[in-house]
């Protein structure tokens, strides 16, 4: 049996200038595609936790000295307007590295105070039924991230690097516009279960023009 591996995200938090919460989940995704896009030295770490086939990610948080005691650790920052969230190569589920086993899960209640800007695709579309925290929205916005990444060739890979990696993620309207959404045969997440809400429960879907063209239409 293959050790369960585990992605690390650590999101700054610091409590007199939060992050806007759309702002934390893009850059969560941001994070994860630019780990896929180039591993660089931790190719070997990212083979072991993807051949396991499970993509298991947890955020934690940090501000003042812990975020700079994440920072003196492998890994790698994405800045996106209001948000910094650094990524570190997989770890044993059971073998955290101190420093970001130290750091605190709770603590992730972000919000929107501000409208986000007009969204591009990609879209990564969250579930407005579910209530999740920022912190397990993050992950879960990683998971639909890599499921888009998953299922585009290289040249649909390549026109996405040249747009940095972006993508936007938003709440539909209506929980029947995300129940189409999820329906219409496009990558969705579908989460364990360990944390917040139910096992089988559909958190996201990706939506890219390149892969809505895939989809089969009656």
């Amino acid at each position: 049996m293959n050790e369960l591996f585990v992605l690390p995200l650590v999101v700054r938090i610091e409590r007199a200038t939060p992050p806007q919460r759309t702002d934390a989940l893009e850059a969560a995704a941001m994070a994860v595609l630019s780990l896929l896009d180039d591993p660089g030295e931790w190719a070997a770490e990212l083979h072991a936790w993807q051949s396991t086939g499970k993509i298991r990610k947890v955020v934690r948080r940090g501000r003042g000295a812990e975020w700079r005691r994440a920072l003196a650790l492998p890994g790698r920052t994405i800045e996106h307007r209001t948000a910094e969230v650094r990524v570190h190569p997989p770890v044993p589920l059971d073998a955290w590295p101190r420093d970001l086993a130290r750091l605190q899960v709770s603590g992730t209640e972000l919000a929107d105070t501000e409208e986000p800007p007009p969204a591009e695709p990609p879209v990564l579309w969250e579930n407005p039924r579910l209530g999740m925290s920022a912190g397990k929205a993050m992950a879960q916005a990683g998971h639909a991230a890599q499921l888009a990444w998953w299922a585009s060739d290289a040249a649909e890979r390549d026109a996405w690097r040249e747009r940095g990696l972006a993508v936007s993620v938003r709440t539909p309207p209506a929980q029947d516009d995300f129940d189409a959404l999820a329906a219409a045969g496009l990558p969705v997440v579908r989460d364990a279960g360990f944390t917040e809400i139910e096992p089988g429960s559909c958190t996201f879907v990706a939506d890219a023009p390149w892969l809505a063209a895939r989809v089969a239409r009656p």
